[in-house]
């Protein structure tokens, strides 16, 4: 009985270790394979990086970011005022979307989390989302244009704040909801009030995530350009008001890339490249402060 049993144990010891053996084979493949499918996942990314540089670099001179657009089948010239009117409507859509996304995050989360407006806001939120981004330039352009009687880059900055409110919001509700709710605790434990809590304690911890959405709400809205045809249109000339109508590099891009001029579609181009290093550029620097600060 013990030698059949001796006998026994190597076989079933040979057996485990070969399937060990395939279970590590197995394993390596499948991690080969997670790694080239990442590795073609970034092979759009790198594509469209290296288009925009190449086509875009050689009109990259210091006069496209003072100069006016030229006119069709004319040489020369820049899209200054397509980066000042880019710049102001995504201020104005920051200045509007940030406190009320931020501060709607506050509440169904640390006040009201389980109440029936918090569910509320957050169904509409993630409704707004999936909302085409021109539908958004249609609300503006009734709300703002047919009020004040005309295109402008605050009705711009109107539409853009209605597209990046839902983003802001949603990832801010994630910031704060990743906050331990042991912080929380303690500060309630040093007699802190919810207020004091959530300013000194909650909103500091959160900040870092909450400029990551803040962020993607930035580079969607300087990338969106049918809500921003149907508020600000397109200027050739410097904004001088934001009840004027406003160039975009959005827009500039669309307008130039359908021209017959090579000249116009390489500036397209250019524009492309300009919109990307700013964006890029933005993301990079808060990332860099924030982390610093954190």
């Amino acid at each position: 009985m013990s030698t059949a049993t001796a006998s026994v144990q190597p076989i079933a010891i040979k057996s485990r270790t070969v399937r060990d053996k395939s279970r590590l084979v197995a394993n390596n493949i499948l991690s080969i394979i997670c790694i080239l499918l990442s590795f073609l996942t970034l092979v759009p990314l790198f594509s469209i990086i290296y288009l925009v540089v190449q086509n875009g670099l050689p009109l990259l001179r210091p006069n496209v970011f003072t100069d006016l657009p030229p006119a069709p089948g004319v040489e020369g010239g820049g899209f200054g005022n397509a980066i000042q009117g880019t710049l102001l409507m995504v201020l104005i859509a920051l200045a509007i979307a940030v406190p009320l996304g931020i501060l709607s995050a506050v509440y169904i989360c640390e006040y009201n989390r389980k109440a029936r407006l918090a569910g509320t806001v957050r169904f509409v939120a993630k409704l707004l989302t999936g909302i085409p981004s021109i539908i958004c330039g249609v609300f503006a352009y009734a709300v703002v244009v047919e009020t004040t009687g005309s295109f402008s880059a605050l009705a711009g900055g109107v539409a853009l704040a209605v597209l990046t409110l839902p983003t802001i919001l949603l990832t801010a509700e994630q910031a704060l909801l990743g906050v331990p709710h042991a912080l929380r605790e303690a500060s309630y434990g040093l007699g802190a009030t919810r207020f004091q809590t959530i300013y000194r304690v909650i909103l500091p911890e959160a900040l870092p995530a909450i400029m990551t959405g803040v962020m993607l709400a930035v580079a969607r809205a300087a990338g969106e350009t049918a809500p921003v045809l149907f508020t600000a249109l397109f200027s050739q000339y410097w904004l001088q008001s934001v009840m004027q109508p406003a160039a975009s590099l959005s827009v500039l891009i669309f307008n130039f890339s359908t021209l017959p001029y090579a000249h116009q579609i390489q500036m397209a181009w250019t524009a492309s490249l300009v919109l990307v290093a700013l964006v890029t550029l933005t993301n990079i620097i808060a990332q860099v402060a924030f982390s610093k600060r954190r």
